[in-house]
Parts: structure tokens; C-alpha cells; sequence
């Protein structure tokens, strides 16, 4: 499995192309992104919860899952939200552009946008430049996953090949997200991409199930977005498919995995974040509180904080825990260790060197590990500390 950033080419599944070129929406990079299957693709989505659904999320909805799929456009720097019947019809519009630029119907084309909330998409320029998007794709992901970017400060691109009873399969990821990241998603997407052979149940399950163990498991400031998504597309262009439950196994566990991956950079990635943080919440007697506890410990501003200034307040992690709703039997027979040095236990504090504590939390990625003991449930989350930055790019941001 290969990462970027430092990845010059991450190639893409066959079957796909992607692109990425400036329309003049935004004054340099990339802004206007396309993915093209060469032939119809099974398609398949995870969306947003927020109840302010942006006019591209409220689309795709409609659409997917879908066995018909040849491409999804993505613009950056207008999110398109809170945009009314104006936003919606230039949503339309921009999938109507790419489709008759590449020949097939207007519900083929997905779309989706990131940006600034409440802003019109300059659905002139982007029209303009549709033939030069779909003219240059490529059979990498790099200038795609440019075109995306928002806060972010390196594009995000992964691929993986699996080897399956009929021969291997290869799986691309691509995604983008910085600040307003929480469970959920926020301010995020992603995209899957695979030429293995899928049904669109299975396409839609999985892509579910991955979101859950990766997407909806990371936190920067706990702000959700309206534009969030995450799409699997697959196009069976390997001519492979999944003919028992060891290929199903296979390829779910490298799609769980690279998922982990990318949801990791994003956390990584957070707007002035210097310092990952992962979570993780072992035997607990369910796993929707397991998840829940995680995630609160990586949303926590008083924890983020903490980590940032490598300061080993764990009782600041035994708070939120407790606010999250475990209950206290748990907390009483609790392990509570960072960077593998065990700081509370059985209900109460355990005496440790601080100064070596510090020392571990100068480290760019800190591991909380939290054991409950009440049970067989685990669950991991990540996100990132809070700094001074995060304030000057969020009041700069506009």
C-alpha cells in the first residue's frame, strides 16, 4: 500500500481517469475536479447528518446507490450551501456540462463541492472549462486531488492492489478535509475507487461500513459541515469479482484499511494541528459507546489542548469520558495510559515521572489508550490539538 504525501503518482484503477484545472474560480491551484469511469460504474454514497444539506449532497442522495455512474465533478472555494433554487439549479447545470462533454445523461454525473457556505457557485466559469477538465485527465489521482483541496495543506491520495481468486484488483483513494471535520463527517469527502466487480448492495454496504470505522471516527474542532460525502465507485474494469467470502473478506479489510489511512491524514492535516491524536477505547460492554467515548476524547478542547501544550492531564480525559455517558463501574476498573505510560488504574490515579510523560507527548502522533474492562467492544478515533493557528486560519478564512 503506497500514501501520499511524498507519493508523485498514485495510480488509479483501471477503467478511471481524474483531472483537476483552474476555471478562474479561485486566483491559482486547481479548482475543478473530475473522475471518469470509461464505462458505466456501480455507485454508491455516505452523506452528511447535518440538516443543512448542500445543494450537491441533496442530489446525490437522489441518485445513488446507482449502476450507472460515468463520472463525479467536484469544485472548490463554493460549497454551494445555503444556496436555494439558484444553488441547486447551478448544481444541476455543472453536472449537465461535464455530461455532455463526455456523452452520457445528466443523473450520471455525481457532484459534489467545498468551500465558503452561502456563495453562488460561478457556474459560468465552470462550464467554460469543462472540456479542458475532461481533455486532461489522467490515469493518476494527484491533479484530482489538488483541485479539492480547501485549508488543506497537502492533497491526500492512496492506492492498494489485492489479490483475489480471479486475479488482482486495485482500490484508489482520494479525499480532502482539514477544519470543520467531526463524527459524521464535516467539511470532508472522499472517494473510492475500484475496478473490481460489485453489486450496488454490496457497494453501498460496504462503503457504510467503511465510513464507520474511518470517516465518522475522526475529529478536528467538532463543527459539522453541509457538503460532506463519501463515495465508492466501481467499474468492474478488472473483469474480477468477489466469488466467496475469503475475495469478500480480502477486499473489505484493504478497503477498511486505506480508509483508516486517509481518515488518519485528514486528522492529521487539521488546520494548525501539530500533533495527531489517536484514541482508543478497549473492552467495553457496547460499541456504540465505545465509539462515542473515543470520539469525545478527540473532540474535547480541554484534552486537544492539553496535548498541544504536552501537558499529561488525564483527568481531563476521565471528565469527558464520564460525559460521554461511561458509566462508573467502568471508570472504577479503567486503564488509562498515554504514550505507554499508564497514569490511572483500577479508579485511581497511579504515580508516574512527569517529566517523562512530557517528554513522550513531544512526539507528532500520541496514543491514548483507554481499557474499560467491562467487556469484548473496541473502537478507535483520531483527531488532532488545538493551537493558535486554528484561530488565525478560521478568522482569516472568509
Amino acid at each position: 500500500m503506497t500514501t501520499g504525501p511524498g507519493i508523485s503518482r498514485t495510480p488509479l484503477p483501471k477503467g478511471f481517469k481524474a483531472g483537476g484545472v483552474n476555471s478562474g474560480v479561485r486566483r491559482y491551484r486547481p479548482d475543478y475536479g473530475v473522475i471518469l469511469s470509461e464505462t458505466e460504474a456501480v455507485g454508491a454514497g455516505v452523506f452528511t447528518k447535518n440538516e443543512c444539506k448542500a445543494a450537491p449532497v441533496q442530489y446525490c442522495m437522489g441518485l445513488l446507490p446507482s449502476k450507472h455512474v460515468r463520472a463525479i465533478v467536484t469544485n472548490s472555494g463554493q460549497a454551494n450551501a445555503a444556496t436555494g433554487q439558484e444553488g441547486r439549479d447551478k448544481n444541476w447545470r455543472m453536472a449537465l456540462s461535464v455530461s455532455k462533454t463526455i456523452g452520457c445523461l445528466p443523473h450520471q454525473v455525481l457532484t459534489a463541492s467545498t468551500g465558503v457556505i452561502g456563495k453562488q457557485l460561478e457556474i459560468e466559469k465552470l462550464e467554460e472549462a469543462g472540456s479542458e477538465l475532461v481533455e486532461k485527465a489522467t490515469d493518476h489521482a494527484e491533479l484530482f486531488a489538488l483541485a479539492i483541496l480547501t485549508t488543506d495543506l497537502v492533497p491526500k491520495t492512496i492506492t492498494t492492489e489485492v489479490e483475489l481468486s480471479g486475479g488482482k484488483v486495485r482500490i484508489t483513494g482520494i479525499c480532502k478535509g482539514s477544519g470543520m471535520i467531526h463524527p459524521n463527517m464535516a467539511t470532508m469527502l472522499g472517494y473510492l475507487l475500484t475496478d473490481v466487480e460489485l453489486s450496488t448492495d454490496v457497494a453501498q454496504d460496504l462503503v457504510r461500513k467503511a465510513a464507520d470505522v474511518s470517516f465518522n471516527m475522526i475529529s478536528v474542532d467538532g463543527d459539522s459541515s453541509t457538503n460532506d460525502c463519501v463515495f465508492l465507485l466501481a467499474n468492474g474494469a478488472s473483469g474480477v469479482a468477489l466469488k466467496d467470502d475469503a475475495d469478500y473478506g480480502k477486499f473489505r479489510d484493504a478497503l477498511f484499511d486505506l480508509s483508516k489511512l486517509l481518515a488518519q491524514s485528514i486528522a492529521r492535516d487539521g488546520e494548525g494541528a501539530s500533533k495527531l491524536i489517536e484514541v482508543q477505547v478497549n473492552g467495553c460492554h457496547d460499541l456504540d459507546l465505545a465509539r462515542k467515548a473515543a470520539r469525545g476524547v478527540t473532540v474535547s478542547p480541554l484534552v486537544k489542548s492539553a496535548i498541544h501544550g504536552e501537558d499529561p492531564n488525564w483527568g481531563r480525559i476521565l471528565a469527558r469520558l464520564g460525559a460521554e455517558g461511561v458509566p462508573a463501574s467502568s471508570l472504577d476498573q479503567m486503564q488509562l495510559t498515554i504514550q505507554d505510560h499508564v497514569l490511572f488504574k483500577n479508579g485511581a490515579p497511579v504515580e508516574f515521572d512527569k517529566t517523562n510523560v512530557r517528554s513522550s507527548l513531544r512526539a507528532d502522533t500520541i496514543q491514548i489508550v483507554i481499557d474499560l474492562n467491562s467487556g469484548r467492544e473496541n473502537a478507535t478515533a483520531w483527531g488532532c490539538d488545538l493551537s493558535k493557528r486554528y484561530v488565525e486560519i478560521n478568522t482569516d478564512y472568509n
